[in-house]
């Protein structure tokens, strides 16, 4: 297995306990939710930053944790991460040219493997929806505690449902002042058709000066969403 250094994990002190506190809400969900999908209702709305910090801090914890970027649309993380050299991603190992060891990478953390998207490939709801992918899930949940799966904008591309049917539960990450009651509603109804369970929402890029109330609780709040 490769190693990488991921880069930019380090949070100050407020990230860090909001992260500590989307990681708990996380393990008390239930011990039945091992694989759990991140996604939003549009792009830049913060969800792979959410959903890797998330990974990072539940490997701190003593987690065995793997991390997907399953975005095979449009994925940040390589280049954000600045991973050197050709990378080999899930795309490969769905279209059959890799094995999965050829697409685990160790990180900093010692818990904690990530899998790139790879290339972007021609059909990606196509290649979710294989039995390929059902499989890798599957032989998944026999090694480790958490699966923490980065999924393309729901509202923009059906591929997060089709993840989230192979998913335990799932989590949106809404943008303060970005996104509409009404848009976030249609996309929640959209996740539910998966028939995967909806943990609740991470609320990001709050603007602290601006409101001071989800400064007390760090800038990012983790709830039930749709609840009457």
């Amino acid at each position: 297995m490769q190693e990488i250094t991921l880069k930019g994990m380090k949070k100050d002190y407020r990230s860090n306990e909001a992260y500590k506190t989307l990681r708990t809400n996380i393990e008390f969900s239930g011990a039945d939710n091992k694989v759990i999908v991140f996604t939003s209702c549009t792009p830049n709305e913060g969800k792979s930053t959410v959903s890797i910090s998330l990974a990072a801090s539940l490997a701190e914890a003593g987690k065995k944790v793997l991390f997907i970027d399953a975005d095979l649309r449009k994925s940040v993380l390589a280049g954000r991460h600045k991973v050197n050299g050709a990378i080999k991603g899930l795309s490969h190992f769905l279209a059959g040219q890799a094995e999965v060891s050829d697409i685990m990478y160790k990180t900093q953390e010692a818990d904690m493997v990530v899998m790139f998207a790879g290339v972007v490939p021609p059909n990606p709801a196509e290649l979710l929806g294989q039995k390929r992918f059902e499989s890798l899930i599957s032989s998944a949940r026999k090694v480790y505690d958490y699966i923490i799966i980065d999924a393309s904008p729901l509202g923009s591309v059906i591929d997060s449902a089709i993840i989230a049917k192979q998913c335990d539960a799932a989590v949106l990450v809404i943008a303060a002042n970005t996104i509409s009651h009404k848009f976030a509603k249609v996309v929640k109804e959209q996740l539910e058709k998966s028939e995967c369970p909806i943990l609740g929402v991470v609320l990001n890029k709050v603007d602290m000066k601006q409101n001071k109330y989800y400064g007390k609780y760090y800038g990012k709040y983790y709830g039930k969403y749709g609840e009457k």
